[in-house]
C-alpha cells in the first residue's frame, strides 16, 4: 500500500505478488495488485482481478475500502453498490456498511433505495440523521421524478408526513432538519405552515446563517403577497442596519404595491404580524430622509440611504410623479455622493445605475462640476494637472469612467480621441508611482486609465484606422508588464490576438489567467473558438483537452459533494449540486468542444497513423448515436468578462445574448452532422450481398446507408439555416461574443465541398449495390462527381492565396480569413480523402474479378469501366493540388521569414522610446505566430499527401 501511495505501481504490484505465493487466497493483496495494474493502463488485467476478489463477496474492510478505490479511478461507481449489497446481507447489523452502502446509492443516485437504505440504518441504530437521509432521498425522488404530479402527490406528502411524526415526538434535534421540514413544505408550496414553521418553536433552531429566520419569514411573506408583513420587517430590519440594499429594494416594492391596493392600516390592532407598515410615499420618503439624517452620525459612511434616494426617485418618476415630493435633483444628489464616495472603487458602478436620471444635455455640465472638486495640481502651464495622492487619482478615474459611459468620449473627432489617448497614458504612467510598493500579484491603482486608453483606439480601429490595434497590444503589453496579473489586460490581449489571427501568444496568455473549474465553461471559449480555426493544431488540442478534464471529473466530483452534504446535514445544498452538475452536462460549451475535439483528432491522425476505422472505434462514435442534448443546451458563457464602459446602445444587449446563442447552435449542428457523417464511412464496409439476395435489408449495411442519406438530409437543413440566419448581418459589439466560423465556412466554398463529397458517397455505395454491368448512369454521374469536386477545391484554394501580413503604408496589416480558409481546406481535403478511401476499398474487388475473368477468357482487352480511370484521374488530380498547396505554403514561409519586421517606419511620432520596445514584441508575437500556423498546416498536409499516394488502385 505504501508503494501505491507514492505512485511507485510496478514494486507494488511486485510485493502483492510475493505475499500471493504465501497466502494464495489474500484477498487484500489481490485487489491492491489490481489497483496497480490499473494505474499503469492494464485495465483489464486488473478488472478480471476485481471480479476475481468481488464474487468471493468479502466483508473484511481492507478488501472492501481498497476495491471501492479501484472502482472508483475506473469510473465504474454501480460496482461500489453490488459490492455493498452483498456485504450488508452477510453482516446485517453493521452501522458501518450500511452506511457505506447508502453513499454507493448517492454516487449513483439510486435514491429510491437510498430512502431505504437510509431507514434500514435507522431501524439498527435510531439516530436523527439516518431517518433524514431518508427523507431527504424522498425529496430527490420527487425533484427527479419526470411526472411534476407525481411529486406532489405522492412523494412530497410522504415525506411531509415523515417529519411531522418526528415534530409530534418531539425529536427534532438540529437546524438542518428545520430546514429540511421548511424545504418541503416551500415545494408542496404549503407557504402559510412554512411561515408558521420558521416563526414558531421550531424556527428558534436557525441560527447558522445571519437573519436566517428573517430571510425566510421574507421569502413567504413575498409567496403570500403579505405586503404590509413584507414592508414592516423591511423598515425593522432597516432601523437596525441601514446599509443593506436587498431590503431597501423589498421595502420599496411593498410600499407602492400597498399604495396601488389603497390598503389602509386598521383601527384599533396591530398593523401587521411584523409592527408598523409604511403605505404611503410621504411615508418613504421620511423614512429615507431619516436614514441619511442618520448615516451622518454614523462612525463610517454608508452608502446604502444615499442610493435609496436615487432609487426612490427613480421609481418615483417611473410612475409619473416626482414633483409632489421635493427629493432634490438627481445631479445634485450624484455629484455629493460623489464627494462623499468618489475616492472608492465602487462609486462608479453605483452612480453607473442611476445615470439615466441625468438629462442628456447637462452631461458635460456634470462631468464638469465633477472635474471641478478633485484636487489636481498642474506642474507647470500648459501641462496635465496631475493628482497628488491615490484618492485624487481614484476620484479622477471615476470621472474619466462616467466620461466613456455617458459616451461623451464616442463624440470625439479622430485627433481628439488621440489627444485623448495620449492623456490616459500620461495619467496612467504618473500613477504607476503610487504602485511602487504594489506585490506582483496586486493591480496598479492607474490600471484603469490604460484600459480606458486601449478602449478609445478599438474605436478607431473599428472606424478603419489600421495602425490603433498595434498601439492597443502595446499599451496592453506596457500595462502588463507593471501589472502582471490584471486579468483585464490579459483577456482584452486574448481577444485582440485572436481577432488579428495569431494564436501563439494566446495559449500563455490564457493559462498565466489560471482559470479555475467553472471557468474552464464560463470563459474557455475564448480559447477553443480560435484555436483550431487558426491552424495551431497542437494547442488547440491541449485546450479541448484541459475543457474536456473538467466537465469529466465534474460529473465524480458532484458526488462527492452530495456525500459530504448527506454526511454534514446540508440537505439544501443537494439540489444545488444536482442543477449544477446538469448545468454542466448540458453546457453548449462542452458540446462544442467535445464535437471540435473529435473532428480535430480525426483530422490528425485518422489514416495517417491510425486507420479511420480504428480512429471512430477509440472515440466510440456512431452515426446512429446523437449525445447533445439539444433541447436542454445551457450557455454559460460569460460574455461580459471583458469590463465595458460603454454606453447602453453600444453595450452587449439581451438580443445580441440569443443571437449568439442560435448562431453557436446552429454551428455546432453543423459540426456535429458532419462528425456522424465521417464516422458512418467505415460502416459501409464491405458485407454486401449479390443483389438478388433477398439478405440486404438483415445485415444492416442497407439501413448503415440509409442512416447516411438521413444525416445528409438534416445536414442540408442545418446549412440553410445557417444561411438564412447570416442574411441577417449581425455584428456583434467588439467586445461581445466572437462570431462562429460559419459564414468562413459558406462563403469559401468548403460547405459545398464537403456537401456533395458525402453525396459521393451516397453515388458509390449504389454502384457497389448494382455492380458494374449496366450502370453507366451512376458511372457518369460519379465521373461528373470527381470533376466539380477538384472544380470546387481548386477554388478553395485560390481563396486562400494572398498574403497572410502586409506592410501598407508603414503598418501591417494581417489577414486572418486567409488562414481560416487554409485550415477549411486542409480539413476538406482529408474529408476527400476518406471518401476516396472508401471508394478505393469499393473499386479495389470489382478490379480483382475482372482481373481475373481477363485470365478465364485469356483475352487481351476486357473494356475497363469508365469508373475506374475516372477515379485515378480524381486522384491524380488530387496530389497535383495539394502540391501545390504545399509549396503555395512554403512559399508563404519564406515571406513570413524575411518580412523584417524592425524596418517598419514606425512613423506615428506618437509613439514613444519606451513604447517602440514593446510594439517590437508585439510585431513579432504575430509574425512568429502566423509563422508557426503556417508550419503546422504543411506538416499536415505533407502527411495527407502521402496517403492520396497510397490510392493508386
Amino acid at each position: 500500500a505504501d508503494y501505491l501511495d507514492n505512485g511507485n505501481n510496478k514494486m507494488a504490484i511486485q510485493q502483492a505478488d510475493k505475499l500471493l505465493k504465501k497466502h494464495k487466497d489474500l484477498h487484500c493483496a489481490k485487489v491492491l495488485k489490481a489497483i496497480g495494474l490499473q494505474r499503469t493502463g492494464k485495465q483489464d488485467e486488473a478488472y478480471a482481478l476485481a471480479q476475481e476478489v468481488a464474487a468471493l463477496e468479502p466483508t473484511d474492510d481492507n478488501s472492501l475500502q481498497a476495491l471501492t478505490i479501484l472502482y472508483r479511478e475506473m469510473h465504474r461507481p454501480e460496482l461500489v453498490t453490488k459490492l455493498y449489497e452483498a456485504a450488508v446481507k452477510k453482516v446485517p447489523n453493521s452501522e458501518e456498511y450500511h452506511s457505506h452502502l447508502f453513499m454507493a446509492y448517492a454516487r449513483v443516485g439510486e435514491y429510491k433505495k437510498m430512502q431505504q437504505a437510509g431507514m434500514a440504518l435507522y431501524k439498527i441504530v435510531p439516530k436523527n440523521p439516518y431517518y433524514f437521509w431518508s427523507v431527504m432521498s424522498l425529496i430527490m425522488q420527487s425533484i427527479s421524478a419526470q411526472d411534476e404530479n407525481l411529486s406532489k402527490t405522492m412523494f412530497l406528502p410522504l415525506a411531509e408526513r415523515m417529519v411531522e411524526k418526528m415534530v409530534k415526538e418531539d425529536k427534532i434535534e438540529a437546524e438542518a432538519e428545520v430546514e429540511l421540514y421548511y424545504m418541503i413544505l416551500e415545494r408542496l408550496e404549503k407557504y402559510k405552515e412554512a411561515l408558521d414553521v420558521v416563526r414558531g418553536k421550531l424556527g428558534e433552531k436557525l441560527t447558522s446563517e445571519l437573519q436566517s429566520r428573517e430571510n425566510k419569514c421574507m421569502a413567504m411573506y413575498k409567496k403570500l403577497h403579505r405586503w404590509p408583513e413584507c414592508n414592516a420587517l423591511a423598515r425593522r430590519l432597516l432601523l437596525k442596519n441601514s446599509d443593506d440594499w436587498q431590503f431597501y429594494i423589498t421595502y420599496f416594492d411593498s410600499v407602492f404595491q400597498l399604495i396601488d391596493e389603497s390598503w389602509t392600516p386598521p383601527a384599533e390592532e396591530e398593523h401587521s404580524l411584523e409592527g408598523e407598515v409604511h403605505c404611503s410615499i410621504e411615508q418613504a420618503v421620511n423614512f429615507i430622509e431619516e436614514r441619511i439624517a442618520e448615516e451622518s452620525k454614523s462612525s463610517r459612511p454608508l452608502r446604502g440611504p444615499y442610493l435609496a434616494k436615487l432609487e426612490l426617485i427613480r421609481r418615483l418618476r417611473h410612475r409619473g410623479c416626482n414633483d409632489e415630493y421635493k427629493l432634490g435633483d438627481p445631479e445634485e444628489l450624484m455629484f455629493q455622493y460623489f464627494k462623499k464616495f468618489g475616492d472608492k472603487p465602487c462609486c462608479f458602478t453605483d452612480l453607473k445605475v442611476f445615470v439615466d436620471l441625468l438629462p442628456p444635455s447637462q452631461y458635460t455640465k456634470f462631468i464638469r462640476q465633477l472635474l471641478d472638486v478633485i484636487p489636481l495640481a498642474a506642474a507647470a502651464e500648459n501641462e496635465v494637472a496631475l493628482p497628488g495622492d491615490i484618492k485624487a487619482l481614484q476620484q479622477h478615474l471615476c470621472v474619466v469612467q462616467l466620461s466613456r459611459l455617458l459616451g461623451i468620449y464616442h463624440a470625439m473627432e479622430k485627433k481628439q480621441k488621440l489627444a485623448v489617448v495620449r492623456e490616459l497614458m500620461l495619467r496612467y504612467r504618473h500613477g504607476l508611482e503610487f504602485g511602487k510598493s504594489c506585490l506582483k500579484t496586486e493591480l496598479q491603482f492607474s490600471d484603469y486609465y490604460c484600459l480606458l486608453a486601449v478602449h478609445l483606439l478599438l474605436d478607431l480601429w473599428l472606424e478603419g484606422e489600421e495602425a490603433a490595434v498595434w498601439q492597443c497590444l502595446t499599451l496592453l503589453e506596457e500595462g502588463l508588464s507593471h501589472s502582471p496579473s490584471n486579468a483585464q489586460f490579459k483577456l482584452l490581449l486574448i481577444r485582440i490576438y485572436c481577432r488579428l489571427g495569431a494564436f501563439e501568444p494566446v495559449s500563455e496568455l490564457y493559462s498565466s489567467l489560471d482559470a479555475k473549474h467553472i471557468q474552464h465553461d464560463t470563459i474557455g471559449y475564448l480559447l477553443t473558438r480560435y484555436a483550431g480555426s487558426l491552424g495551431h493544431y497542437a494547442a488547440a488540442s491541449q485546450s479541448c483537452n484541459f475543457a474536456l478534464r473538467f466537465f469529466h471529473s465534474n460529473q465524480k466530483d458532484t458526488s462527492e459533494y452530495i456525500i459530504q452534504a448527506y454526511k454534514y446535514g446540508a440537505f439544501e445544498k443537494i439540489p444545488e449540486f444536482i442543477a449544477f452538475r446538469n448545468r454542466l452536462n448540458s453546457s453548449l460549451h462542452f458540446a462544442q468542444v467535445r464535437t471540435e475535439h473529435m473532428l480535430l483528432d480525426l483530422l490528425l491522425e485518422a489514416n495517417i497513423s491510425t486507420s479511420l476505422e480504428e480512429s471512430i472505434k477509440s472515440m466510440s462514435l456512431s452515426p446512429e448515436e446523437d449525445d447533445i442534448p439539444w433541447k436542454d443546451l445551457r450557455d454559460n458563457r460569460d460574455l461580459t468578462v471583458l469590463f465595458s464602459w460603454d454606453p447602453k446602445d453600444r453595450d452587449i444587449s439581451e438580443e445580441h445574448r440569443k443571437l449568439s446563442l442560435e448562431e453557436e447552435t446552429l454551428w455546432l449542428r453543423i459540426r456535429s452532422l458532419t462528425l456522424r457523417l465521417v464516422s458512418g464511412l467505415p460502416t459501409l464496409g464491405h458485407t454486401i450481398q449479390p443483389k438478388n439476395s433477398e439478405k440486404t435489408a438483415e445485415n444492416g449495411v442497407s439501413s448503415k446507408i440509409d442512416t447516411i442519406r438521413a444525416l445528409l438530409q438534416q445536414l442540408e437543413a442545418a446549412v440553410d439555416s445557417g444561411k438564412k440566419f447570416l442574411e441577417q448581418k449581425i455584428q456583434y459589439p467588439v467586445l461581445g461574443p466572437p462570431p462562429t466560423r460559419m459564414a468562413g465556412f459558406f462563403s469559401n466554398g468548403s460547405c459545398q465541398c464537403q456537401t456533395s463529397l458525402f453525396y459521393l458517397v451516397s453515388d458509390i455505395y449504389e454502384l457497389d449495390t448494382n455492380g458494374l454491368e449496366d450502370s453507366a448512369e451512376i458511372q457518369e454521374r460519379i465521373g461528373n462527381s470527381f470533376k466539380s469536386l477538384v472544380e470546387r477545391l481548386t477554388d478553395l484554394f485560390n481563396k486562400c492565396k494572398g498574403d497572410l501580413i502586409e506592410v501598407r503604408d508603414g503598418t501591417l496589416k494581417t489577414h486572418p480569413n486567409l488562414l481560416e480558409n487554409l485550415v477549411f481546406f486542409v480539413e476538406t481535403i482529408s474529408i476527400a480523402l476518406w471518401v476516396s478511401s472508401y471508394c478505393d476499398s469499393v473499386l479495389r474487388p470489382f478490379k480483382s474479378n475482372l482481373q481475373k475473368k481477363k485470365k478465364k477468357k485469356k483475352e487481351s482487352s476486357v473494356a475497363m469501366p469508365p469508373v475506374f480511370t475516372h477515379f485515378l484521374d480524381y486522384v491524380t488530380e488530387l496530389q497535383t493540388l495539394t502540391s501545390n498547396v504545399i509549396d503555395h505554403i512554403k512559399g508563404l514561409e519564406i515571406i513570413l521569414t524575411a518580412l523584417k519586421l524592425e524596418e517598419l517606419s514606425l512613423k506615428d511620432t506618437l509613439l514613444l522610446q519606451e513604447e517602440k520596445k514593446f510594439t517590437k514584441t508585439v510585431q513579432g508575437k504575430v509574425q512568429s505566430s502566423y509563422h508557426h500556423s503556417v508550419q503546422e498546416i504543411g506538416e499536415l498536409l505533407k502527411k495527407r499527401l502521402d496517403t492520396i499516394k497510397k490510392l493508386k488502385i
